[in-house]
């Protein structure tokens, strides 16, 4: 089995809820750069995601209400 090895400046996990989003955003060593409570709306998790677009992976953890966060990579 293969597995995604490459390595980013910047990850990202999203912990969803129905009306919150828990992010936290690392450094490649690890560093905590963000680590805020927004409400779960699109264009504030853009706004906290602008200066990393383009140099982060992004994971969101697998439950049905999180495909509108996955939609934005292609519709930002």
């Amino acid at each position: 089995m293969n597995f995604y090895n490459n390595m980013h400046p910047y990850y990202c996990g999203i912990d969803l809820h129905a009306r919150l989003l828990y992010v936290c955003i690392l450094d490649q060593e690890g560093n905590t750069l963000v680590h805020k409570e927004i409400s779960a709306d699109k264009t504030k998790l853009l706004n906290l995601l602008k200066p990393y677009i383009g140099n982060i992976v992004v994971g969101v953890e697998c439950m049905p209400c999180w495909y509108w966060v996955s939609r934005l990579q292609k519709n930002p």
